[in-house]
């Protein structure tokens, strides 16, 4: 029998968030909403869905394996803040894909990756696939502690993971403590950017990643378009870092690793400033909301920059499950802690409901 390495067969696979049918057909309800998976409740934009529909013709054709006109929508819109040429741009299939791409790319058994606990559980998963090891730094009060990260760094680190914000706590780290850290950092460590709920930040002393990319160099920062924008089942994502960090990148990279469909849709919705301010005034107004709601409850939260609520709560998978039979789906993060995405009101008021129902009983 063929056996792969050990330390492939330790990792454990990720757990998506429940599917509504799936619920539905197990617990025999109807009804259900899913505030789990940190997806956009508006959905894609009208401009998104119209070039899917116009692209459903070409679909026995290759798509560009270079992605051009989006890497060129990508360079022009990134520019109004930072001047980006279409070879600092990446496309992936989400960008869970370039992760691994990074990993692979700079890592191998034995070497050292930092990043913080609790993260995105991806980081530490696709370095256990290369036989590296995770140093994990826990948060200071729930948000990334960029000093001890920094000071974790040995000569065996091969890069550093920062999820700004972060999920599943929704803070972030700001302009003064990055640039800190970027400068006790070695330039041949590189430092990845995890900037998914990115568009969602109102804070204007959120890190400046653009900044470092040319200044330090050993940057590599990726976005999605599967939150804001609503494309999360096209999987599309980019990443942006000095050329010659891509050229090593490309060498991994397959062939045509971003479908023509999701390219095209991803193009529309830049284009659609409108969509996006909308999707997020949805969510701050829904973040208010629940502020409010949980704060009358005497409930503890995290305050957020994304679009999910971190809740500190006991016997976290009891109260999953309850809400679950109640048509809810939420985010169990271990045995004291939920994650919530914020939905539209009456996903917002619903979710409410059934937390008092529950936490009553």
């Amino acid at each position: 029998m063929i056996k792969p390495p050990d330390y492939v067969l330790g990792i454990q696979p990720y757990v998506p968030g429940k599917p509504i049918e799936e619920l539905e057909r197990e617990l025999g309800i109807a009804n259900s909403i899913k505030l789990a998976s940190n997806e956009n409740p508006v959905g894609p934009s009208p401009k998104a869905l119209e070039a899917i529909k116009n692209s459903l013709s070409d679909i026995n054709r290759y798509p560009d394996g270079a992605g051009y006109y989006l890497k060129k929508a990508l360079a022009e819109k990134l520019s109004a803040s930072e001047s980006i040429c279409e070879d600092e741009i990446i496309l992936g299939n989400g960008s869970n894909e370039l992760l691994d791409i990074a990993v692979r790319t700079c890592m191998q058994a034995g070497d050292e990756a930092v990043m913080a606990v609790p993260s995105f559980v991806v980081y530490s998963m696709a370095v256990q696939g290369v036989g590296g090891k995770s140093i994990q730094i826990p948060l200071k009060d729930y948000t990334h502690d960029l000093k001890a990260m920094a000071d974790a760094v040995t000569p065996r680190t091969k890069m550093i993971f920062i999820a700004n914000p972060n999920n599943p706590t929704g803070t972030i780290n700001r302009k003064y403590e990055f640039a800190r850290m970027m400068e006790e950092i070695p330039n041949n460590i590189l430092v990845v950017l995890d900037e998914a709920y990115y568009e969602y930040v109102s804070d204007p002393d959120y890190a400046d990643s653009m900044k470092h990319l040319h200044a330090e160099g050993n940057v590599l920062i990726l976005r999605t378009f599967s939150k804001i924008y609503g494309l999360a089942g096209l999987r599309i994502g980019y990443g942006v870092a000095k050329k010659e960090i891509l050229n090593d990148m490309n060498r991994l990279r397959e062939p045509f690793n971003t479908n023509s469909i999701a390219q095209r849709a991803a193009i529309a919705a830049l284009k659609d400033s409108e969509h996006v301010s909308h999707s997020r005034n949805i969510n701050e107004a829904g973040k208010t909301y629940l502020y409010g709601e949980l704060a009358s409850l005497g409930v503890k939260y995290v305050p957020t920059e994304a679009n999910f609520l971190y809740m500190p709560v006991e016997k976290a998978m009891a109260l999953y499950e309850s809400l679950m039979k109640m048509g809810v789906i939420i985010r169990p993060m271990g045995p004291h802690a939920i994650r919530v995405t914020i939905g539209l009101p009456e996903e917002n008021k619903r979710f409410i409901e059934a937390f008092k129902a529950v936490v009553g009983s």
